[in-house]
Formats: C-alpha cells, structure tokens, sequence
C-alpha cells in the first residue's frame, strides 16, 4: 500500500508543478491544510477516493491520470 501512496504523491507533484500550481493554489481551491497536501505529495498518508477526486479537479486531470 506504501507504494501505491508514493506513487499517488509523485504524479500529483509531477503533474501540478508541469501546469505552475503551487500547492496553496490547491490549499486555496479544496481548503486542505498545506501540511496535508505536502504529506500526500510524500506519500506519508493514504487520501481517500473523495479525496483523490478532489484532487485530480483541482489540477485539472482525470482521478486516473492521477493514480496511474
């Protein structure tokens, strides 16, 4: 499951810093704490599907394109 999180976290970073969005863009937009959204981008935690979800809206990709 920890590879799956890391992976989850690389991609988010990948592709929100490909498209210049910072992750208080994200903090702003969801109302997630930065510590939160730092600790899914190392993945240190597991977000859920809703969350994730939320996620891929934010930076503007499919919950796949995130998760592969």
């Amino acid at each position: 499951m920890k590879s799956e999180s890391l992976k989850l976290g690389q991609n988010l970073k990948k592709i929100r810093t490909e498209k210049g969005i910072t992750q208080g863009d994200i903090v702003r937009t969801l109302g997630f704490s930065r510590s939160f959204v730092s600790n899914i981008e190392n993945g240190k935690t597991n977000p859920t599907l809703a969350t994730i979800s939320k996620l891929a809206k934010a930076i503007g990709v499919s919950m796949e394109e995130l998760i592969k």
